[in-house]
């Protein structure tokens, strides 16, 4: 790995996990979003420049042993989506991180418990740089990394695909939602797996960008509940696009893509009602039929399924456990918000470590002992 200068790192350096060494790799980047700054078209706009795809990966570069690694974890994952792998899949992590020694402390915790269930459960870490916004807020750290209201978002951008070299070099699969189809480029190389969230599954360009993906991609059902966004995402994404793009170098082009087949749906309730309950779940099953898909369906245990309670999405689990034991084999796998402490605050200058900035997370010990005990659920 080498710094944003372009220097070489040691390998205790890059493995240390330290957040000074983080803040070293991204330190040079103050000024250079600002050096080229030109008038936008709008009244009032502006644009900086920010470096392309390309120069990042190059400076924070994977090694080949990583890429492989990489792709290695996108065929288990699309494995298990086609239905070829029996293991169930969980995405676990934290709502959005924020802080970058946290993560790297959870990401290490997770090895350690992915390593003791890994013949039934595949834990793939949620690293989430990006969050939607109701109106307005905290848009993640790849828009404002240093949390007050900067937007420095060369920083964003570097410290982003800083820790994923980090996670990904603990041998963790990783997975994010991708909100903003120009930042996908920055990190494609390093994630596993992909999420479009409620508020832009209906977009054409997320599905564009989907289709071109090496990742599977999980859509999840529209805010008032119903699949049919979701199964004509699916569809959509499982075939060739052409469309305007950015290219790697940062040039507007044509994109020509190939389609994705690992596209699948996601629930995560909607219109205030949870929809993992059998039920809906079946209602799911048949939407996917008809659709001519395959009825493969992953759960989000937040968000409406939970009631936006995070200590319910335990018993949501329990729940979805209980289905896959009595013979849903539609069921691939589940998701949950988790940090290291539980609960959720507001950014100040006295924040409390491992404790989410946007929706409120189950604490470590509580995710530990839950998968534990879908493991043992799922014998």
């Amino acid at each position: 790995m080498t710094n944003a200068t372009g220097t070489a790192l040691t390998h205790s350096e890059a493995a240390s996990g330290s957040a000074d060494v983080i803040d070293s790799i991204v330190s040079t980047s103050g000024n250079m979003s600002k050096l080229d700054v030109e008038t936008g078209t709008g009244i009032g706009t502006k644009i900086e420049a920010l470096s392309s795809p390309a120069t990042i990966k190059e400076q924070l570069f994977a090694s080949p042993n990583l890429l492989l690694q990489v792709q290695q974890h996108q065929q288990m994952i699309n494995r298990i989506v086609k239905g070829e792998d029996s293991r169930l899949m969980v995405i676990m992590g934290p709502c959005s991180i924020h802080d970058v020694a946290s993560a790297i402390d959870y990401g290490r915790r997770l090895k350690r418990l992915s390593e003791s269930v890994s013949d039934r459960l595949c834990l793939v870490m949620r690293c989430y740089f990006e969050k939607p916004r109701t109106t307005v807020g905290w848009k993640g750290m790849l828009h404002d990394p240093s949390l007050d209201g900067s937007d420095d978002m060369e920083k964003g951008v570097r410290l982003s695909r800083t820790l994923l070299l980090e996670l990904a070099g603990m041998g963790l699969p990783l997975a994010t939602e991708a909100l903003n189809p120009l930042a996908v480029s920055y990190f494609d190389d390093l994630i596993s797996w992909v999420a479009i969230g409620a508020r832009t599954t209906e977009s054409q360009p997320h599905r564009e960008m989907a289709s071109g993906l090496s990742a599977a991609v999980g859509f999840k059902n529209a805010t008032d509940g119903s699949f049919n966004t979701a199964t004509h995402s699916i569809k959509s994404a499982a075939h060739p696009h052409a469309f305007m793009g950015m290219s790697e170098q940062g040039n507007i082009g044509v994109v020509r893509t190939k389609g994705n087949s690992g596209g699948h749906l996601v629930l995560r309730g909607g219109n205030g009602q949870p929809n993992y309950d059998t039920l809906n779940i079946a209602r799911c099953q048949h939407a996917l039929r008809d659709a001519g898909l395959n009825e493969r369906i992953m759960i989000d245990c937040s968000h409406e399924n939970s009631g936006k309670d995070h200590l319910k999405q335990a018993s949501v689990l329990a729940d979805i456990a209980e289905q896959i034991r009595s013979g849903n084999s539609s069921i691939i796998g589940v998701m949950l918000e988790s940090h290291i402490n539980e609960h959720r605050q507001n950014i100040s200058s006295d924040m409390e470590y491992g404790v989410s900035i946007t929706d409120a997370c189950m604490s470590w010990e509580q995710t530990e002992r839950s998968i534990k005990e879908i493991y043992k659920a799922l014998k």
